[in-house]
């Protein structure tokens, strides 16, 4: 049985790791083998980037930068991690891919998407998920959340302004449009167990 790739995609405090997680216990349920990830991360060589993404001032990357580093990071995790359970046939779930850089340094960040993809192409060798889940909630909610989660401890991106989050909002709303066959969006502001079930129905199709 050939693995499959799923991608988790929001905005901040959308619920993509709690989701993430029991979208891996309901697979697991039915019999299949399940890797959790995250980027950036995912990887050892990917944590370490992950450090120097997350933490520091706003100024410490430019937009620039970061599209580079977070292509490095996923470069080092679709090579160590994710290729090789997807090809002993696991299942893996990813909270952020590639489609988060398109955002936040694409649309938001000003940075061409055909620039994000040739830096993917080359690392990553263009690998996609089967399936990309977009957990929608307002930017209000999505900051309260955020906000409760980390306290003072936001990091680089959860900080930037609403002006900024919209946009991502909006990039992936665009992506979703441009991509039907891959994308579903899903509304995370319902209850959790709600939001699981629809994870559920939009891999009807790829479930065996």
């Amino acid at each position: 049985m050939s693995g499959r790739f799923i991608s988790l995609e929001g905005g901040e405090g959308a619920g993509k790791s709690t989701q993430a997680r029991r979208l891996a216990e309901a697979l697991r349920a039915r019999g299949l083998e399940v890797v959790v990830t995250r980027e950036p991360g995912g990887s050892e060589g990917a944590e370490a980037i992950r450090a120097l993404l997350l933490h520091g001032a706003q100024t410490r990357w430019s937009t620039h930068s970061e599209a580079l580093l977070f292509a490095a990071a996923r470069a080092d995790h679709v090579e160590k991690t994710i290729s090789p359970a997807i090809g002993s046939g696991a299942w893996v779930i990813c909270d952020r891919y590639l489609d988060s850089s398109r955002a936040y340094q694409g649309l938001a960040g000003g940075i061409d998407d055909a620039a994000i993809l040739a830096l993917h192409g080359f690392g990553s060798r263009g690998l996609l998920p089967d399936r990309t889940f977009v957990l929608e909630v307002p930017v209000e909610q999505g900051r309260a959340r955020a906000e409760s989660r980390d306290g003072v401890a936001a990091d680089r991106f959860a900080a930037r302004g609403d002006a900024f989050h919209a946009d991502v909002a909006a990039a992936f709303r665009r992506f979703a449009a441009n991509e039907p066959e891959r994308f579903r969006l899903v509304d995370a502001s319902a209850d959790p167990d709600s939001v699981t079930e629809a994870l559920l129905a939009g891999l009807a199709d790829l479930l065996p």
